[in-house]
């Protein structure tokens, strides 16, 4: 599909979070109509009131509960794909049982009026926590890839797991392609710049998901690439920048916290653990952002 050519618009929900925030600044960037969705008003993309239309008839926004399916019905009226990033965003946020009842249900209903509404793409928010976060344990390999899954360590994972396994029966069922995206701790320059203060300080800080990230920015890069795709079925994808938070090698990092844990000859010296080779041959995502631009090593 190509978002670009065509007037309906893409919803993109959870889009007054980080992520969404600059998912919706880029497909408008590029042309694209979008309908930002969030229970919380979302941030205009150029002043104004955030629940008017914005720059022009490109941005539209609508307040709603997608726990509810009838208002999820009401948001993908009309729309010719989504980008579902509203969930609980992480462990620890809320009680367990809420986190795991509310991400499933938030995910089927979008999955289920997509299929209804006969939209053209589902993407949407899986997580790295997946492959086996926190790394208490240590893991198989690194770079962990997508065949490190499912190890779910938490009630958030495994809402994740659970709804990636609802992605593949819905698009068994349709021919509509669910694009997962497991997006590493999404970060910006306001957090590198604090670097030296935190993680570079004790490199066990961060042990729990190999030093990994994505710049914000990246996250919208990504999200617009999955819209556009040749992708079928259901596909997932570990989405984390090119190198670790961290100024010490790699390699060094994993012979310190995670020894005897085989790690691939290849890896550059200061490339990312969490693998992104999938996403990069079959999405062409490529990072263009790292903390490096911020902060001097």
């Amino acid at each position: 599909m190509n978002p670009l050519s065509d007037d309906r618009p893409v919803v993109v929900t959870g889009s007054a979070g980080t992520a969404g925030q600059a998912v919706v600044h880029d497909l408008v960037r590029h042309g694209v109509r979008v309908l930002a969705v969030d229970l919380a008003p979302t941030p205009p993309v150029a002043g104004g009131d955030p629940d008017r239309s914005l720059r022009g008839e490109l941005v539209d926004t609508l307040r709603a509960d997608l726990r509810d399916l009838g208002q999820t019905m009401e948001v993908l009226a009309g729309a010719r794909a989504v980008v579902h990033l509203a969930n609980v965003p992480a462990p620890g946020l809320r009680p367990p049982a809420a986190t795991l009842v509310d991400n499933v249900a938030m995910n089927w209903n979008v999955f289920s009026a997509a299929l209804t509404l006969k939209l053209e793409r589902v993407v949407w928010a899986s997580s790295e926590t997946t492959l086996g976060l926190p790394f208490a344990a240590p893991p198989r390999y690194a770079p962990v890839d997508e065949d490190h899954y499912p190890v779910p360590e938490s009630a958030y994972a495994l809402s994740k797991v659970a709804s990636e396994t609802l992605a593949e029966h819905a698009a068994r069922w349709s021919g509509v392609p669910f694009v997962a995206l497991r997006f590493s701790n999404i970060l910006g320059p306001d957090v590198y710049r604090a670097f030296p203060e935190t993680c570079w300080r004790d490199p066990r800080a961060r042990r729990w998901n190999l030093w990994g990230y994505v710049d914000r920015r990246d996250v919208a890069q990504v999200c617009r690439r999955a819209l556009e795709a040749d992708v079928r079925g259901a596909r997932a994808y570990v989405v984390a920048a090119a190198d670790t938070v961290m100024p010490t090698p790699s390699r060094e990092l994993m012979a310190a916290e995670f020894p005897g844990v085989p790690v691939a000859d290849d890896l550059p010296e200061h490339g990312t653990l969490l693998s992104i080779a999938r996403a990069r041959a079959e999405l062409g995502y490529e990072p263009e952002h790292s903390w490096r631009d911020t902060v001097a090593p």
